[in-house]
């Protein structure tokens, strides 16, 4: 039986575990092992992102030596995935025992659609999901792991699934870390623009794979009794099972 590491990002730990429990059930459905190390913690993301480098060093260095270099560690999230891949070496000065170690680990890093369907060339898994459905482009996804069509494959072979594109799919949701609390009123008209665009669609949910722009979008269709709801996309992929 091939085996997979599940990363667990900070969002999806603190906020919605259900994402981590249907990442579980979509790897024992396709017959593959999922290793959990309890010890893990947080990636650094947030720390690097407001300029606390040793701090981000603190956490990067542990959690290099939580995941084994060998097997693939699979996330449910392109932000964290992202910043594993692409600024972790930044942490650490080349030629050094971290730096190599980083060189080791960030190969097998990956976004959990990007797995199934790159990886593994998995694209059906059975689910099926009776509604209209609008995707969010996150920023991370997007612009720096660069996912564009892997959710939309997985969510194309869903029975039922109506798929409605938004306009202006890809422009940001106003989330962006920190971004959200420090320049909030911006934030704000960012996913109030982002809810208009979903509405429009006529859709009944609005899925995307960061967990963390879902937590902005919820949060403003639920202050305001928007008829949409927000999920993340494994929700839909566990669903009719």
């Amino acid at each position: 039986m091939s085996a997979v590491q599940f990363f667990v990002p900070c969002f999806v730990n603190q906020f919605y575990p259900g994402v981590g429990i249907n990442m579980h059930l979509i790897f024992q459905k396709i017959g593959m092992e999922v290793l959990y190390n309890p010890k893990q913690a947080c990636c650094g993301q947030m720390a690097f992102n407001a300029g606390d480098w040793p701090e981000a060093r603190k956490l990067a260095q542990k959690f290099m030596f939580d995941f084994d270099t060998n097997t693939p560690i699979v996330s449910p999230s392109a932000s964290c995935s992202s910043y594993l891949k692409n600024y972790f070496h930044k942490l650490f000065e080349p030629g050094t025992a971290a730096y190599e170690r980083f060189q080791a680990l960030t190969p097998n890093i990956f976004e959990l659609s990007d797995y199934l369907v790159n990886q593994l060339q998995i694209t059906d898994l059975g689910a099926s999901f009776p509604h209209k459905v609008t995707f969010h482009d996150a920023c991370s996804a997007l612009r720096e792991y660069r996912l564009k069509d892997e959710a939309r494959i997985l969510l194309s072979k869903v029975k039922g699934l109506e798929l409605v594109e938004m306009t202006e799919r890809d422009e940001c949701c106003g989330f962006g870390g920190t971004f959200a609390v420090k320049h909030h009123h911006i934030s704000q008209a960012m996913v109030q623009q982002k809810a208009d665009r979903a509405i429009e669609t006529g859709a009944e949910y609005i899925t995307s794979t960061e967990t963390s722009c879902l937590l902005n979008i919820e949060g403003y269709l639920k202050k305001q009794k928007l008829p949409i709801k927000a999920l993340h996309f494994s929700e839909i992929l566990v669903s009719g099972w």
